[in-house]
Parts: structure tokens; C-alpha cells; sequence
């Protein structure tokens, strides 16, 4: 997907369901969100989409902090919106496809674009704070800011280039920090 297709998409969900919270977005657009525990290792897996029979679900894993499900649901909203026709029936972090670094890409850039408001990224970065400081008072993580640093260039905002290059696969091993709070 293109920064305008995700950005076009993005703006479509908030429109229709004047809502931005990814768990409130999945009761409205009836994606049954299922919470699992499984486990809190970095190769843990944080969440998956799945479709059978036209029943869209998320899995979540329950033993990560609320800020970090969130982020997880944001992430898979994308594959259930955007990646229904791909093919691919399940979307997690274990790569089976060559596409699925693709999808990741897109689903990064859809859960930034969700999360992140531009006018809250700027009133962040203006209290003259680092990227990474900026990055914990929005709550996420700095990859996660990084992939909304991109939609917004491509928006036309002039930003510095952020200190971090997150790929797509940064989610696989995120380690949660001890102290969950870092990102309430």
C-alpha cells in the first residue's frame, strides 16, 4: 500500500465510526477481539487476524500491558481492513510469505496513522524534548513514532530524521519494559 492508501484508509475508519481507539473500532466494525496469554517473552507473540467463514477475529496476547495491546490491535485492524484479499488468511509475526514483510510495513504505518494524530506528534516534538522523550509522552514506542514520522513526510511536514530506522518486523521482538508505566 501506498502512504496515501493507508493515510485514505486510516481517515475512512475515523470517519464512518468517528472513533480512533482500536478496541472500540473492532466492536463497531464486528472483529470479536479475543485476549490469550501467551506468555511475555520478546519472541512471544503479541497478537494475529484471522478470517474463517467471513468471522474476523484478533487475537491479543493478555499478558502484554494495555498500552501495548492497543498498539497490537491498531497493527491488525490493518490486515483485517486493508490485507482481507491477499491470500493469506492469518496474519502473525512468523514469516510464511515473502509478502508478509510487506504487510507489516503496511500494518506499522496503519497503527501509527490510528494512534498518532499529527498535531499531537507536533505538540510533542515542540516542548523541545528528544525523539525518544517525545516517543513516551505519546505513549509508544520510538519504532512506532519512526513509522509515523514517515506518513507525515510524505504529508509534506519537515521533520529531522528520527534517531531510530525501525523495520518492519519490530513488534516480533519488543521487549515490554519492566515497568509498563514507561508508556502510560
Amino acid at each position: 500500500m501506498t502512504y496515501e492508501e493507508i493515510h485514505t484508509s486510516v481517515e475512512t475508519l475515523v470517519k464512518k465510526y468517528e472513533e480512533r481507539d482500536p478496541f472500540k473500532l473492532c466492536r463497531a466494525m464486528g472483529i470479536i477481539l479475543l485476549f490469550q496469554s501467551l506468555g511475555t517473552a520478546p519472541d512471544a507473540i503479541k497478537g494475529f487476524f484471522l478470517e474463517s467463514k467471513r468471522i474476523r477475529t484478533i487475537t491479543v496476547n493478555s499478558d502484554l500491558p494495555e498500552v501495548i495491546q492497543r498498539i497490537i490491535v491498531a497493527h491488525e485492524l490493518c490486515h483485517a481492513e486493508n490485507h482481507r484479499k491477499s491470500g493469506i488468511h492469518a496474519f502473525h509475526e512468523v514469516a510464511m510469505f515473502d509478502q508478509t514483510s510487506v504487510y507489516e510495513k503496511d500494518a506499522n504505518l496503519f497503527a501509527a496513522e490510528l494512534l498518532l494524530e499529527d498535531k499531537d506528534v507536533l505538540e510533542a516534538l515542540n516542548q523541545d524534548t528528544t525523539f525518544f522523550t517525545a516517543a513516551a509522552s505519546l505513549r509508544v514506542p520510538a519504532e512506532l513514532l519512526d513509522f509515523k514520522f514517515r506518513v507525515m513526510k510524505w504529508k509534506g511536514f519537515m521533520l529531522i530524521e528520527p534517531p531510530t530506522n525501525a523495520r518492519s518486523n519490530f513488534m516480533r521482538n519488543m521487549e515490554v519494559p519492566e515497568n509498563a508505566d514507561y508508556y502510560c
